[in-house]
């Protein structure tokens, strides 16, 4: 059904319309920013199209425009603004959608905010004045006398309180009363006929928010020097109601993805309210998925990651009520960037990411609810069949804790059956779980050094001054043997010293701390490690090589200028190889941790899959030719806002300080870091990649070495291609060539060693024992000698020889059983293997289970294995007789 509207724009039109009465109106056109809110690392997603102009706002940065308009990217699913829960059950909750925004920065005012949001409505698009509603804060007399002005009547004027129409940024700072445009969709929908009612009938379409006041700590209100406007409307729901449709899917925002979704499901929208739903939340998280990985976002278990985890798996668990088991998601990905590349580009460049990363999340959830589902499904019944109606907290957090089964999902499962999950007492099982983790982890150890503690309390705090030198005198403030305060030490004594000022560099951010000399009038310490266990405590831990050193006295500290140096290489070259990442894989990649040591570095990043040879050869070409320009490395110290905004890499959950360190090399790398590093990047030498590798899923490592380091590995390969020559008799250019042709031999020579195995087993009476069971025959038969593989392959020989019957094997190799169980297809109605298999496990000490026509099992007891292949025949005719 439609609305009567005055004219039936589509989306793009809409988006178009908006950006040109602005600018026709003295307002700048600005680019939507992206999703991860670089100018603030506090904040999730954007959620807002102020979010970009918050700094402006607050009158910590200027433009070179004092009007601006948008059509901003948002998120709302997670943090404070979270709308995911909602998604698929209403006709406007969405979590990825487009803010239409007017900004005006101490310029226009309340006047001209109202004249152009009427106008725009009503006249370029079209919207029936007398179906328009205006509401304004109670006490906005001003307001009041400007909307009637523009020909609004005073009946159709709501005053409401601060709940819905006062804005403000936070407790204390910029706020002021907002005025919201309503539209009345008709009698034909539910709800009240005025704004803020119950249902949907009066829909807001555009917040104005005037704002005008400071308000201080104590709640006082204060006039603003320059007053502004901040004004926000949902493009979706604009386009259902100019389109006079009354649902933001009936809208051309997504019709073109339900269709795709509903092809590929095999089911038609429109026809059954269950179906619809999971259709409308497969479409809508379609746009969250396409659009976070665009900006950068991976799956992963932490921030903003977890987000998008959750809206994938939600959507492929919708995927399988509407009868899809297989992955889907990735390939209707491809409909959302052919809807919105001709908007946002960077969605066509991101497409093949995209596809590739939706699909490896898909296929790690399909394998969880695999295990998962079956054991929900059967909780749920379970609860049922005895009249309850609440998933019980223990039951919960197995499903959770066991099978990685996330708990939104368990929770959207039992509200579809009517059931509520017991929220308190899964809470209390995940504190139960990390009360044993406190005990067993680190956590008790860390709080047992109340000599740090003391000493953070009666020294003052450790001044770091190694950026720029390796040498000081400092003064000796304190000494720890083991855990006692003492006044001096010995030769021969390990100690950890607190001094006033230090050139050594305490381990954090991933480099390891100074090692070096600290010498004194009457000793020597030689330091091996240099930590920071509490913020103002930096410890010098080492030896005292020769005569004494005291609480007091002056000590001359002498960093080993080798390692520093060394590490400084590893250092850099981190943030040249953290740059070329993200250059050649994409913004998704984050640094997920490092280890910057002087003889190597390690880095943990987000991405989805192994690197090629090729991605590994180019990421070390370009950080090499960094190296070979011998680019300048700048350090400067800023507020963490003036940082993000200059470019600098800035991470959602990173702790960061008011001030903040850049490490910039040129215009490649921009980075926050309090390490050390080299002065230009021709003092790397060479870089040298080492390995690749996965670490968990979504997560790679490098592992990488420099200068010297890097030499040394690459004469250490040299010397190996050159006894390998020696020992293979051929060339160095040849040994690819010759080796390729051993393994081939070596191939042949293990295929015809397994024939020869498979004869002797096959041939080999004494080892089985058959017999009829009930009409059925029973093979079974001890193969050692024979691998996993030679013992299936041996399996479908005897198989097909008994056309009919059961085949069991058994192989005790190096300490370790292996059983295999075939049953014929015509019999797995009356006796399955993955049953057989279980109990037979049980006397090697061993599990297994599989398929009803094939399982197999390991086990540890080869001196039971005898017994376990006995039992079969006992345990075919028990099952045969029930």
């Amino acid at each position: 059904m439609r609305a009567e509207t005055g004219m039936k724009n589509s989306t793009q039109e809409l988006r178009q319309a908006f950006i040109r009465y602005f600018e026709q109106h003295g307002h700048q056109a600005v680019p939507s920013s992206a999703l991860i809110p670089q100018a603030d690392p506090t904040l999730l997603f954007t959620n807002a199209g102020m979010n970009q102009f918050k700094r402006v706002f607050l009158g910590e940065e200027t433009r070179a425009y004092k009007r601006a308009v948008t059509v901003q990217k948002c998120l709302r699913a997670g943090g404070k603004h979270n709308d995911l829960e909602n998604v698929g059950y209403t006709r406007r909750h969405h979590t990825f959608f487009e803010m239409l925004g007017n900004f005006s920065f101490g310029d226009y005012f309340k006047e001209d905010a109202i004249q152009f949001g009427w106008e725009f409505l009503t006249q370029t698009v079209g919207l029936a004045k007398d179906r328009m509603w205006v509401t304004i804060f109670r006490d906005d007399d001003e307001a009041d006398q400007l909307w009637k002005k523009v020909g609004v009547p005073a009946s159709r004027i709501v005053r409401c309180g601060e709940k819905d129409n006062f804005w403000q940024m936070g407790d204390t700072g910029p706020c002021g009363p907002c005025s919201e445009l309503h539209f009345d969709q008709g009698p034909s929908v539910p709800g009240d006929d005025r704004p803020n009612g119950e249902g949907d009938r009066v829909i807001e379409i555009w917040n104005l928010v005037f704002m005008q006041f400071n308000r201080d700590a104590g709640g006082t209100l204060h006039p603003l020097p320059k007053p502004s406007i901040d004004t926000g409307m949902g493009l979706e729901r604009l386009a259902a109601v100019a389109q006079g449709v009354y649902s933001n899917y009936d809208s051309d925002v997504f019709t073109p993805l339900l269709t795709a979704v509903a092809a590929r499901a095999g089911v038609r929208y429109g026809e059954q309210d269950q179906t619809d739903r999971s259709m409308r939340v497969v479409a809508d998280h379609l746009r969250a998925i396409t659009f976070l990985m665009t900006d950068g976002v991976l799956p992963s278990n932490e921030g903003r990651g977890y987000v998008l985890r959750r809206i994938l798996r939600r959507a492929a668990r919708h995927g399988r009520l509407l009868g899809i088991v297989e992955p889907f998601l990735y390939e209707l990905t491809e409909a959302v960037v052919s809807q919105m590349a001709g908007v946002y580009s960077e969605v066509r460049g991101a497409a093949a990411t995209i596809a590739e990363a939706t699909r490896g999340e898909e296929e790690r959830f399909i394998a969880t609810l695999d295990q998962g589902l079956p054991i929900l499904n059967e909780m749920i019944a379970k609860a049922r069949s005895t009249g309850n109606k609440v998933l019980t907290g223990p039951d919960v957090f197995k499903l959770y804790d066991t099978y990685g089964f996330p708990m939104d999902l368990m929770g959207e499962a039992c509200r579809e059956q009517g059931m509520t999950l017991d929220e308190a007492g899964f809470d209390q099982a995940i504190e139960e779980q990390r009360n044993r983790a406190r005990k067993t982890g680190g956590f008790e150890q860390e709080m047992a050094r109340p000599a740090v503690a003391e000493l953070a309390g009666r020294v003052g705090a450790t001044k770091f001054i190694g950026y720029d030198r390796l040498e000081s005198e400092s003064l000796v403030q304190a000494i720890l043997k083991g855990d006692r305060l003492v006044k001096e030490a010995a030769e021969g004594d390990e100690v950890e010293i607190v001094l006033d000022v230090t050139p050594f560099y305490a381990e954090g951010g991933g480099q390891v701390g100074d090692r070096g000399l600290l010498l004194g009038h009457d000793g020597q310490v030689e330091i091996t490690e240099t930590t920071r266990p509490a913020p103002t405590v930096i410890l010098h831990k080492g030896t005292v090589t020769k005569g004494r050193v005291r609480e007091g006295e002056a000590l001359h500290m002498t960093v080993n200028a080798t390692t520093r140096q060394d590490a400084q290489r590893n250092h850099t070259a981190t943030h040249l190889l953290h740059a070329a990442l993200r250059d050649l894989l994409g913004p998704h990649v984050k640094q997920y941790g490092s280890l910057v040591g002087p003889n190597r570095l390690r880095f943990d990043f987000a991405h989805f899959r192994p690197l090629t040879s090729r991605d590994v050869d180019e990421i070390e070409t370009v950080v090499n030719n960094e190296v070979r320009k011998n680019e300048r490395v700048a350090t400067e110290v800023m507020s963490i806002q003036d940082a993000v905004a200059k470019g600098a890499l800035a991470f959602f959950g990173d702790k960061y300080g008011e001030q903040v360190r850049v490490v910039t090399v040129e215009s490649f790398s921009k980075e926050l870091c309090g390490g050390t590093h080299c002065r230009q990047t021709g003092e790397i030498g060479l870089f040298k990649l080492v390995s690749e590798t996965g670490v968990a899923a979504g997560v790679r490592r490098i592992e990488a070495q420099t200068g010297s380091g890097a030499l040394a590995h690459m004469k250490q390969l040299d010397t190996d291609i050159r006894e390998l020559s020696n020992l293979l008799k051929v060339g160095q250019s040849e040994l690819v060539a010759k080796t390729r042709k051993i393994l081939t031999q070596l191939k042949d020579k293990e295929r015809e060693l397994e024939e020869v195995k498979l004869k002797m087993a096959g041939g080999s009476a004494a080892e089985a024992m058959a017999k009829t069971i009930a009409g059925i025959q029973v093979h079974v038969q001890r193969t050692d000698g024979l691998d996993v593989n030679g013992m299936r392959a041996l399996a479908d020989q005897l198989r097909d020889k008994l056309k009919s019957g059961v085949v069991a094997l058994g192989a005790a190799n190096d300490g370790k059983v292996s059983l295999l169980v075939v049953v014929t297809k015509d019999l797995i109605a009356r006796l399955k293997a993955g049953d057989l298999i279980k109990e037979m496990a049980v006397e090697v000490g061993g599990t297994g289970g599989g398929r009803p026509e094939m399982a197999q099992a390991g086990g540890k007891d080869p001196a039971g294995l005898d017994a376990a292949l006995e039992k079969v025949f006992e345990l075919v005719e028990r099952m045969l007789e029930r």
